[in-house]
This record gives C-alpha cells, structure tokens and sequence, in this order.
C-alpha cells in the first residue's frame, strides 16, 4: 500500500444529532488518507460538526471515529477567543510559565516537570512567529488586540510546533491578507503528516491532494485538487442532464403509445359493442370474444402501465444525479439615499479626508493588523481613535455593521435574533424573511450556538439586511469569510441591487471586482490613500 492510501481517519457509520434532536449527520462512512485534503460543502451540511468530531470536541450518537496518532485542531471561531494569549494560542503557555518561574529563582520541582526540559521554548516560539509573518508579535499579548489574520497566522504556528500527525483547519485563510494567505499556502506546502481543511478559497483548495464533499449526508472523496474536481463534476453532470434528457423523451414515448392503444382499444370496443347489438353473431361467439377481448386489453394495459412506470422511475433515477443547490435569495428594501447624501467621512492624521456619498461602494484595503477594523469601528460607535492611523464620523444612524467577529448571542433563538433587528414585524413575516435565508420550518428555533459558522453568518447577514427601517450604509467586514460559493453569487447580487452606501472590507479581490467597486481606500503606515489601485 502506497503512502497516500494509507488511512488517516475513518469514519464507520458515523451519526450525531444535536440536543434539540435536529440531526447533523446519519451514518456516515468514510476515509480521508495520509496527505491533504480539502473538505468542501455547502453551508449547514456538517463540515464544522465533522471536524469538530474527529477533534474529539463532540461525541458521535453513533458509529465511531478512529484516528491514526494525535489530533490538532484550529477552529473557525478562534478569533472569539479574546481573553487568550499569544502564548495560548501556540501551546506554548504552561511551558512559558513554568521557564519564567525557574529564571526567576523558584526551584519548585513542577515549574521543572513542566518545562519537560524545553528550555527554548521562548526563543523557538518567536521565531517560529517570524517565519510565518508575524514578527514583533509578543507571546503575552492578548487575542482582542490582535487582528482576525495575525490570530489565525499564530494558531497556525502552534499547530506547527506541536507536530500533530492529523491537523484540522476549519476556514484558515478567513481573515488573511493577501501576504498571509501566501505565508498559509507555503506553511501548508511542505506540511508533514495529514491535513483536513475545510475554506471556500479556491487557491487553497487547489493545493490539496484531494477534495471530499459532503452533500446530501454523504462522504464523496476524490483524488485530485478543486479544480479537477469541478472539472470531473461538470463532465459527471452534463452526462447526467443528458441521460435525463433521454429518459424524459422515452417517458414522453411510452405515454404516448399508451395513449394510442387505449384509443385502439376504445375503437374495438365500440365496434365490439355494435356487432354484439347487431346481433351478426351467435350470442356465444360474441360472448367469447368479448371476454377474449377484455382479457387481451386487460393485459396490454398492464404492459403499458409497467413501461410508462419504468420510464417514470427511470426520469426520478436520473433527476436525482442532477444537482439542484439552495441558495440564498435577497431582495433589499430602497434606504431612499439621495447621490448628494454625504454618509461618513475618513481622515487620517496627515490630513487626507475622504468621503462616502449616496449610493457609493467603498474598499477598503491594506494589511493584516493596520487598523482597519478599529476604523470602522469608530465609524460605528462615531468616536475618533487616535492611534490607529486613521478617524470616522458618521452622517447616518441607520448603519448596519457586519463584524469580522461574529459574537452573537449563542442562547438566543434564529427567530429571536431577527425579531430583535425587525420588533415590528409579525411572526409570519419574520418567518418569510428568514426562508430567503434558507431557514425554514423549525429551523428558526435552533440555538444560534448549536449552528455551523455558515449558519450563523447568514443569521447575521438577515439581522443586518432585514433590519426596519433599512440601513443607509452597509459596513462588512470580510464579509465572504463563512459562505459557501452559491452563497457569496447570491450576496453579490443583493449589494447590487442596495442602492445605500457600502463600506466592505476584503482581501477577495474576485468578491470586489463583482461589487462594482467605485473608491478603493489604501491604509498603511502613511494613512488612507484613495484610488489605490489593488494588489
């Protein structure tokens, strides 16, 4: 057996269903191999759950899950983590205590069990900090002052250092810069051992040895990068339209010679009955004939019903092949925002003033780290912020932020969320906004915190959307981080058709170039650069 057929974990008719009885996923079987793998899905088919099972963070309800040698875990919501530390993060903290005690003179005997002679642990940690981009990053700094990329690019390192056989990253590049991706795609590039990755970037996706889907409660794994994959899906479906295509025309043919016989057979009935009237015959002779008759017809009957039949089945084999994907569907309400409106305004402390005016879509761009989320959060809470290169202030009070930190309330309801952004609404209206969301059902009384990070992105994007009177300006921050590809088409033609001001943040370059993006804003050391051009 060849090194990338040798198993890595395996699933054996794995099922777990959440506390509130909704099931997650049903007898699932699977392997994911020595190498790296990229795990795609839609949002809300259990990709998070998945992986969260493997890291043995949750328990199957049924059916095992068997990994070969020790597992590490970099979750999607570690960016929510702000009382941690930099040392945390790397594994690295009881290590660190324990040197520091011992430099300072305590010679009790733990402090030195616990250091479990890794003398350079400090020395090595930096370093390690700086070789994936993070230099000048102390190992005592807490998560809440560092941005979404560096806390990511910090857990990553930890993951590094402490050797897992089996690694799993559950949206890695979210929150990356364009440079940091770029440091995360090398890091990943010579990894030792086995890598499950669950993102929607493509770019990463395509460094993988293999691609598994989860769709529809199953497990489909193939050996190649995203990209070949498509490639293969494409060719697997246009192959399924066309036996589908071919089975709704024999469906049509069937029907329609089945038509044609019972007309025939009608016919004869009617000449049957005339002659039988007309009495051409012996009595017994039209008496067998017509039992003869009903026996035949009877019989073609039942052939024809058995062909028309098959071919039905035939049609619901070959349309159950074809991909029929939900997707988010948005319609915004007007925010009535004349052009002349002025919304906000940014400055720096070099003096460079810009302004958001009417309907106008805004970048904002720069690297991990140069304050641009603490600018847009003065521009929320229309306060200056001396410090971090740049100032906000608002014109508007109808503004709608989407946070890079989704800290939404875990214990609350999907429909209590929405009824706290829209309290005028009724039931009925909530419940119909919420199934452009793809909520439906008793769906909206799941727990937020019981949902996937997808999940709970769109339970954000409604609040945010939904919200009465609608908002004048719309400020997301990497906004494309926990959607699934169908879902970013259908937020892309939502914020086409807002006619408010939109702030967005992103290191998508793909994402902003279908916003239509107007004014692109640079930050950097020097302040806020308009018309810069994208990198």
């Amino acid at each position: 057996m060849s090194i990338t057929q040798k198993p890595a974990v395996t699933l054996a008719d794995l099922s777990f269903t959440w506390p509130d009885g909704a099931p997650a996923i049903s007898h699932l079987s699977a392997t994911f191999t020595v190498g790296r793998t990229g795990l795609i899905g839609d949002n809300g088919t259990g990709k998070t759950t998945l992986l969260r099972l493997i890291a043995g963070d949750l328990a199957p309800t049924a059916g095992t899950v068997s990994v070969t040698g020790r597992v590490g875990y970099l979750p999607q919501h570690l960016t929510l983590r702000t009382g941690a530390t930099v040392a945390e993060l790397l594994g690295v903290d009881q290590h660190l205590t324990a040197l520091r005690a011992i430099e300072s003179g305590d010679a009790d005997p733990a402090h030195f069990e616990a250091l479990a002679d890794d003398w350079d642990v400090e020395a090595r940690s930096l370093a390690e900090l700086h070789r994936i981009g993070l230099p000048g990053i102390g190992l005592d700094r807490p998560v809440a002052t560092l941005s979404g990329g560096e806390t990511v690019l910090a857990a990553l390192t930890g993951l590094r250092l402490s050797r897992d056989d089996v690694v799993l990253l559950d949206e890695p590049t979210n929150n990356l810069d364009r440079d940091s991706r770029h440091l995360l795609y090398e890091a990943l590039g010579s990894w030792t051992g086995s890598v499950v990755v669950v993102s929607h970037d493509v770019a990463l996706l395509n460094l993988m040895d293999a691609t598994a889907e989860l769709r529809d409660g199953s497990l489909t794994v193939f050996g190649g990068p995203y990209d070949a994959y498509q490639d293969h899906l494409a060719t697997e479906q246009a192959a399924a339209e066309q036996a589908l295509r071919s089975a709704e025309q024999q469906l049509r043919t069937e029907q329609r010679q089945r038509i044609e016989a019972q007309t025939k057979l009608a016919r004869r009935r009617r000449y049957a009955r005339t002659d039988f009237e007309n009495k051409r015959k012996p009595k017994i002779i039209m008496n067998n004939r017509k039992q003869e008759a009903q026996v035949s017809a009877g019989k073609l009957r039942g052939q024809l019903d058995a062909s028309v039949d098959a071919a039905k089945q035939a049609v619901d084999e070959q349309g159950r092949r074809i991909r029929r994907d939900a997707t988010i569907s948005i319609s915004l309400p007007d925010p009535d925002v004349p052009a002349a409106r002025r919304l906000a305004e940014l400055s720096d402390d070099q003096g460079h003033r810009i302004f958001v005016q009417g309907p106008e879509r805004v970048a904002l761009t720069g690297r991990n780290g140069i304050g641009k989320t603490r600018l847009l959060e003065t521009l929320i809470h229309c306060a200056g912020a001396p410090g971090t290169g740049g100032r906000a202030e608002a014109f508007t009070d109808r503004i709608g932020y989407l946070p890079q930190r989704l800290d939404l309330d875990d214990d609350a309801t999907i429909l209590q969320m929405l009824r706290g952004a829209t309290p005028s609404a009724t039931e009925g209206e909530l419940r119909a906004g919420l199934a452009h969301f793809l909520f439906r059902g008793d769906v909206v009384d799941r727990r937020v915190g019981d949902l996937s990070g997808g999940e709970r992105f769109r339970v954000a994007l409604a609040e945010l959307l939904l919200t009465d009177p609608p908002n004048q300006l719309l400020i997301l921050d990497e906004p494309t981080n926990n959607l699934d590809l169908h879902s970013v088409d259908e937020l892309v033609d939502a914020l086409s058709a807002y006619h408010g001001g939109l702030i967005v943040v992103s290191h998508d370059d793909a994402f902003l170039s279908r916003l239509g993006i107007g004014t692109w804003i640079a930050m950097d050391d020097d302040g806020l650069h308009q018309d810069a051009p994208v990198r």
